[in-house]
């Protein structure tokens, strides 16, 4: 009796080795963090890296392989990560901590043109102002938008702001087409954080959303208001000593002119 021999697929080394070295960043860098790579071209994605060189270790395995990564290390704490895997994604291991590499990511971004049918992140508005257009068609695409236009020196001059396409709403081929001509680019190319792990606190940021502008403008609104009340009840440090002197002088004069005005009072009374 003949025993038929099983066809046992042999897994190519090159995978094994994959799998190794994702096991090994997994296991020793500080921070994981999983990005959408979606709609990003190879050149702009090959400068992203440069500029994240020495800072993050980038990779874009196949989903099988990082996933066979995580499940061979047999770490709970990743199962998340692991749903938050999908198509089109890098995978960045750094010793930075997330926040600092989520900034990272935010700062390589680039302006990007809009196309037809993509949806306005905010207002987009085309500025006053002169632009490098001259009289032909263009007059007619821009009428056509509600934008008002002069000619001055030979070129288009638009002579107020216009609104061409409003937040949320999906952007018109006409109000594409005219703002590649003038070079307005309202979105922006880069990886977009989407889970991020702490493999040394344990801690797992799922919905990361940096915006370093409006944080900061927060930051001063609250220095605003925090520093005059500081002031007022005397606590000193290096942002408020300037005005506690200040305030001490004025209070100082206030004194003095009470003084003067106590010991005058006091002469004409021992006159009399």
């Amino acid at each position: 009796m003949k025993i038929k021999k099983q066809n046992i697929k042999k897994i190519p080394e090159k995978k094994v080795k994959a799998v190794k070295e994702l096991k090994n960043f997994l296991e020793n860098k500080k921070t994981i963090l999983i990005a959408s790579i979606k709609g990003i071209p190879a050149s702009q994605f090959q400068e992203i890296s440069k500029k994240l060189r020495g800072k993050a270790i980038i990779r874009v395995p196949k989903k099988n392989l990082i996933i066979r990564a995580i499940e061979e290390l047999k770490n709970e704490e990743y199962k998340k990560v692991k749903e938050k895997i999908t198509n089109d994604f890098a995978i960045l291991f750094s010793d930075l901590d997330a926040f600092e590499l989520g900034v990272e990511l935010m700062r390589n971004k680039t302006p990007s043109k809009a196309k037809a049918g993509q949806i306005a992140p905010l207002d987009i508005e085309v500025p006053a102002g002169p632009t490098d257009l001259v009289p032909g068609p263009a007059i007619s695409e821009l009428g056509a938008l509600g934008i008002q236009i002069q000619i001055q020196g030979g070129k288009i001059e638009i002579k107020e702001p216009k609104v061409v396409a409003k937040k949320d709403t999906k952007i018109t081929e006409k109000a594409a087409d005219l703002m590649a001509k003038l070079d307005i680019k309202p979105f922006s190319i880069g990886f977009i954080p989407l889970v991020a792990f702490d493999t040394k606190d344990k801690k797992l940021y799922l919905e990361i959303n940096i915006d370093t502008e409006t944080t900061i403008a927060k930051l001063k609104n609250a220095y605003s208001r925090v520093l005059p009340f500081a002031v007022s009840v005397g606590y000193s440090s290096k942002d408020t000593i300037t005005f506690l002197i200040a305030k001490a002088l004025s209070h100082e004069k206030i004194l003095e002119k009470f003084t003067e005005n106590t010991s005058s009072d006091k002469t004409e009374e021992e006159n009399k």
